[in-house]
């Protein structure tokens, strides 16, 4: 097999380690430098040619999905067992990913007038619908609470987070919000 720089050129057979390691990598330099940082940046971290993320992710907003699908595989696990406590996991789980892929969130934002067809909010929505029965038979959350609620409340954490001017300041100023609002 051939070399470049030490490494053994696995070809196809990369292709999944290849893809993992860009959206790890995606996701870090991302989140500490914001969704404008150059693809070839991304890359290079990532220890793949410009062509291999190009061919995983054309665009930059393909690169964005990647992540929701991954966070949303995380927020299904979150609420796969079904019981009083999917609610708060759910929410720690929403929280966590406000502050580690706000870069994603803001690039989708951008380009949400031009993908009408983005289901992210129902999925979301759904999920809350799942969980959220539970917690309030259980008496963990206020009975009128509505799903609709949730997703507001998961905005203004987001709003938090996107607006903190000091990055090292942004999880407690999220645990302050988070304590003003009538979730686990």
């Amino acid at each position: 097999m051939a070399t470049t720089g030490g490494r053994v050129n696995r070809g196809p057979a990369a292709a999944s380690d290849n893809r993992h390691a860009i959206l790890q990598t995606a996701r870090r330099v991302m989140a500490e430098r914001g969704y404008r940082v150059p693809l070839s940046a991304i890359a290079r971290e990532a220890g793949v040619g410009q062509g291999v993320l190009y061919r995983h992710f054309p665009t930059r907003l393909d690169l964005a999905f990647a992540v929701f699908e991954e966070n949303f595989a995380d927020l299904e696990a979150a609420v796969a067992p079904a019981d009083d406590g999917a609610l708060e996991r759910l929410w720690r789980e929403l929280v966590a990913q406000a502050m580690g892929t706000t870069a994603f969130v803001e690039m989708v934002i951008d380009a949400r007038r031009s993908l009408p067809e983005y289901d992210g909010a129902d999925r979301l929505l759904a999920l809350v619908e799942r969980a959220l029965p539970a917690a309030q038979a259980a008496g963990r959350v206020d009975p009128g609470l509505t799903p609709s609620d949730v997703a507001l409340a998961w905005r203004m954490v987001f709003g938090v987070v996107v607006t903190a001017t000091d990055p090292e300041s942004v999880r407690a100023a999220v645990d302050r919000a988070c304590a003003l609002l009538p979730l686990p």
